[in-house]
């Protein structure tokens, strides 16, 4: 099992957030986010949105902590990045 979770440095919603991910399937993640108690609506393309309040016990359930920039290149690595579409097929105005 590896899954990672980044310090929680983003802001939003008046919150502090971390992202939650895997980097051995989405099985692993869904498996491990609902062990953690986040909820479904918390996952987004790739990775689970968990508050700051949850960081400290997803450590505790085994996820290992690792930097944003990292998180993100085993992420890719893993071949499990989703990145958002670009509107570049817009309709014409």
């Amino acid at each position: 099992m590896t899954v990672l979770i980044d310090p929680p440095t983003w802001p939003g919603h008046g919150r502090m957030w971390s992202h939650l991910v895997s980097d051995v399937s989405y099985d692993e993640l869904h498996t491990f986010a609902r062990a953690l108690g986040a909820p479904e609506r918390g996952f987004d393309r790739d990775h689970y949105d968990v508050p700051a309040e949850m960081y400290d016990r997803a450590i505790a359930l085994g996820a290992q902590p690792v930097g944003g920039k990292e998180l993100v290149a085993r992420l890719n690595a893993a071949g499990l990045r989703r990145r958002k579409r670009r509107n570049a097929e817009a309709a014409p105005e």
